[in-house]
């Protein structure tokens, strides 16, 4: 994969006298289908440092805000999520680090594909070696 595939989605929100309600639908508002769901909270220090082989996701700031740093082993490019109506599409095969976490930051995440301890790359050199061995 490359840096350039990496972006912000908009989630479809409507708005009335009520509230806003924003929904996600998959292959509709995100490019695959949704197999995982979690969440990262009370979050006390950095996260992520690893790139995942088979599993795109999308990262959404329910709340608080964060910084996402991607990889592709050639460029970097820091995202900032501070909206909730905007989500960072990550694909397979890129490096991501997330920091900056305010106090009350919660991060949801989906992913089209369930956990696999094994199809993570989890340090900056094993990624290298890994994109090398593979012919990005």
């Amino acid at each position: 994969m490359n840096i350039k595939e990496v972006k912000i989605i908009d989630i479809p929100s409507t708005e009335d006298s009520r509230g806003i309600l924003s929904s996600i639908e998959q292959n509709q508002d995100v490019p695959f289908n949704i197999k995982r769901v979690f969440y990262i909270h009370q979050i006390k220090g950095s996260r992520g440092g690893h790139a995942l082989i088979n599993t795109d996701q999308l990262l959404l700031p329910l709340c608080g805000h964060f910084k996402v740093k991607v990889y592709d082993s050639q460029h970097s490019k820091v995202f900032i999520l501070n909206d909730i109506t905007k989500g960072l599409y990550i694909p397979r095969l890129i490096f991501l680090e997330m920091f900056d976490f305010s106090e009350n930051a919660v991060c949801m995440v989906l992913a089209n594909s369930k956990y696999n301890k094994k199809k993570y790359l989890r340090s900056l050199e094993e990624f290298k070696s890994y994109i090398d061995k593979v012919g990005k």
